[in-house]
């Protein structure tokens, strides 16, 4: 059985599995073995940290721990023991995901859970995660960004050159 822990920080309102996302925010999913740096593979990743994510700021919402994780040896596991369908589900109203790696099989199921996913070359902090997230966010937005925007309902409303006579 593959636990999954989740640390929130919460007001007086009652608990909920997955907190509320804040208005016009990216909900975001950093792969991490520390709570400080993007730094591991998304099947070998202990843990996930959560963050709503504006042009202006950004907040950790939660932080989402595993105990059954990946060794990286590319091996897999006997028939049945699915540790990736827990990860994809505590992840679920997430955009984008960043990981060191991720596999197809995994890709496929996160992509499926309408979470995009980001593969980053080297480890880095998740404070630079968060800075050129919200770089994206204030420039102009690559395509796939802006589709995953729309589809998160934070997207800028374009205006309208028709006219209104």
């Amino acid at each position: 059985m593959n636990a999954v822990r989740r640390l929130s920080l919460v007001s007086n309102e009652v608990f909920a599995p997955m907190p509320e996302q804040r208005a016009c925010a990216l909900r975001v999913a950093i792969a991490t073995q520390d709570m400080k740096d993007l730094n591991a593979h998304f099947g070998s990743a202990r843990r996930f940290a959560v963050y709503d994510v504006t042009r202006e700021e950004w907040n950790l919402v939660e932080a989402v721990a595993f105990d059954d994780v990946s060794d990286e040896s590319g091996e897999h596991r006997a028939e049945g023991d699915d540790r990736i369908t827990p990860k994809v589900d505590a992840l679920k109203g997430c955009h984008l995901l960043f990981c060191l790696a991720i596999g197809g099989p995994s890709a496929a199921k996160v992509v499926a859970a309408k979470i995009h996913p980001i593969k980053v070359a080297e480890p880095q902090s998740i404070r630079e995660v968060l800075l050129r997230t919200q770089m994206m966010l204030r420039t102009c937005p690559p395509p796939w960004l802006r589709k995953v925007l729309a589809q998160a309902g934070v997207a800028e409303t374009k205006p309208s050159f028709e006219d209104e006579d």
